[in-house]
C-alpha cells in the first residue's frame, strides 16, 4: 500500500486539565476523498515517544456534535476525555486527532443521518438509507502520522476491530488493545447498542464506568462508540 504523504506544518503546547500536550498539525497535499473531509490532522502528543514501543495511542474521528455542542447522541467527547486522562496518567502517549466527521460521510451526511434516526432508523439503516457507507474512515493517514512522530509500536485504546485492522494494514505494529469503556445514556443507548450487535465493537453489554450526565435520566450501562 503506497504510504500517505503528509507535511508537519505547525505546532504549539496546549495545557489542558490534564496536563500539558504538544499539538502537532499534519496536512497532506493530496486531494481530500470528500469534499465535506479535511486534508488537516491532529497529533496531540505527551512526553518522549519517538522510537519507543507499546505507546498508548488513541486514533480519534473528529466529532462536531459531541465534542463542541455536548451532543449525548453519543459518547465521542467522554472517549477522546478518557484517552487524555489515560495519556497523563502514563507520562507518554499520543492521541490521532482525524477530521474525518460522521465516520468518514462528512457533517452534512451526518445531520441527514441524524434526521432519519428521528425517524426511526438506527445508525447503520439511517446510512444505508442515504446509500453511505456504514463506516467511511481510513487509517493510512494516522498509520504516516504515528511514522513521522517515530512511534515503533502501540497500544491502542479502542473496542473497533475494523480500526485495529485499518491501522494494522498500514503498517502500525498494535502490542495490545486497551477498551473505552463509557456508560450510554437514554438519548445514546439504541446508537451504541448497534454498535455492539451490528459493527463486531469487543465490549460487554454492560461495562462499568462512570454515567454520561444526562439532563433527564440516565439508563443503565450500555455499549459504547468508537
Amino acid at each position: 500500500m503506497k504510504a500517505k504523504t503528509l507535511h508537519q506544518v505547525a505546532e504549539a503546547t496546549l495545557p489542558t486539565e490534564h496536563g500539558s500536550f504538544d499539538l502537532v498539525l499534519f496536512r497532506s497535499d493530496e486531494p481530500a476523498a470528500h469534499p465535506g473531509l479535511s486534508n488537516e490532522h491532529l497529533a496531540l502528543v505527551m512526553g518522549d515517544v519517538a522510537q519507543k514501543r507499546g505507546v498508548p495511542v488513541r486514533v480519534h474521528s473528529e466529532c462536531l456534535t459531541s465534542e463542541v455542542f455536548g451532543s449525548l447522541k453519543c459518547d465521542c467527547k467522554q472517549q477522546l476525555e478518557q484517552a487524555q486522562l489515560a495519556i497523563a496518567e502514563r507520562g507518554a502517549g499520543v492521541i490521532i486527532y482525524l477530521r474525518q466527521e460522521g465516520r468518514g460521510i462528512g457533517l452534512a451526511n451526518k445531520l441527514r443521518a441524524y434526521a432519519l434516526q428521528e425517524q426511526g432508523a438506527d445508525t447503520v439503516e439511517a446510512n444505508e438509507m442515504l446509500h453511505l457507507p456504514v463506516d467511511a474512515r481510513e487509517y493510512d493517514v494516522a498509520a504516516a502520522m504515528l511514522r513521522q512522530l517515530g512511534v515503533e509500536s502501540v497500544e491502542l485504546m479502542t473496542n473497533n476491530p475494523d480500526k485495529i485492522e485499518g491501522l494494522r494494514k498500514n503498517g502500525v505494529v498494535i502490542e495490545k488493545r486497551i477498551p473505552v469503556l463509557v456508560q450510554a445514556n437514554r438519548h445514546s443507548k439504541q446508537y451504541l447498542d448497534v454498535k455492539r450487535r451490528r459493527m463486531r465493537h469487543e465490549i460487554p453489554s454492560s461495562p462499568r464506568s462512570e454515567p454520561i450526565p444526562d439532563p433527564d435520566s440516565v439508563e443503565p450501562p450500555q455499549a459504547v462508540n468508537d
